[in-house]
């Protein structure tokens, strides 16, 4: 997968990603890897490190247990955040129990806080989880072709203009039980690149964020460009909420969110127990 000393990356094409990979994708990082940008959601990169098809990848932090055999998760580059999780909408306030929900993922961060939510406040579960496309979500549950939905990001802000009701906040209830940020994005790395490479790309990553934090006016053609129809002010504020400290270093707060999430969603079978070691960074 690794040609000369380019290193094959995957990343999408949001302002955090871009922003944050701009300086070592540019070549302005000194003796960083020479890396091949392929821009993919993270749906799609997910599933591409499920097959071992990339040298890096940004993925959702749900899909680590599956692939932290041939990957390592390095301590740097990814998101976590406070105050930005997904939300459960309804037409009304109601009680779910036994109800259909649509969900954009059964491999993602929201699925799991939602199943980790459900698990802490209905007794007796929900019902059927139908997977559908996200834009296709606030129709269905507006329409009443499912009880509720599962919704992320921009869906904060416009869920109202479908007349929905928020019956819950995921992120809400992950903070206030935890006091932990809410894992999202992680960035890994194939353990057969060897200790010395996967130091130095964490190093270049995160010389790579704090000359962004710099000179942020330095990386905005490259999070325009691939951004197109945002504003600028919206693709400053993705920015100011997903890159943050985590971004530069995972630290104790970072790894407990992690270890956090994944060890309580393995308890619910939800996704297969970590090893000993498996977070572990060369």
């Amino acid at each position: 997968m690794t040609t000369g000393e380019h290193l094959r990356i995957a990343y999408s094409p949001c302002p955090n990603d871009t922003f944050t990979f701009d300086a070592v994708a540019h070549g302005r990082v000194p003796g960083a890897p020479a890396l091949d940008v392929t821009f993919a959601d993270i749906d799609i990169t997910n599933g591409m490190a499920e097959r071992g098809e990339f040298d890096v990848l940004k993925v959702s932090y749900a899909v680590l247990p599956y692939v932290l055999d041939e990957y390592a998760l390095l301590p740097c580059g990814g998101a976590l955040g406070r105050g930005c999780g997904p939300l459960v909408l309804t037409r009304g306030p109601k009680d779910l129990t036994g109800r259909t929900v649509a969900v954009p993922s059964e491999r993602s961060t929201a699925y799991l806080l939602f199943r980790l939510w459900a698990a802490d406040t209905l007794p007796g579960g929900v019902g059927e989880i139908v997977v559908m496309p996200f834009h296709e979500i606030m129709p269905a549950v507006r329409d009443g072709k499912v009880d509720a939905g599962l919704v992320i990001h921009e869906a904060r802000f416009t869920y109202q203009n479908y007349g929905l009701h928020k019956l819950a906040d995921m992120g809400e209830h992950w903070e206030r039980t935890t006091g932990l940020p809410i894992p999202l994005g992680a960035i890994i790395a194939k353990r057969s690149l060897g200790a010395e490479t996967l130091t130095r790309l964490a190093d270049s990553i995160r010389t790579s964020v704090r000359a962004a934090w710099d000179e942020p006016e330095v990386s905005r053609p490259y999070v325009m460009e691939h951004a197109q129809e945002m504003d600028p002010a919206v693709a400053d504020q993705h920015i100011g909420l997903y890159v943050n400290e985590f971004t530069a270093d995972l630290g104790e707060d970072g790894y407990a969110a992690i270890r956090g999430l994944l060890t309580r969603a393995a308890a619910e079978g939800l996704v297969p127990p970590l090893g000993p070691g498996a977070l572990g960074f060369p």
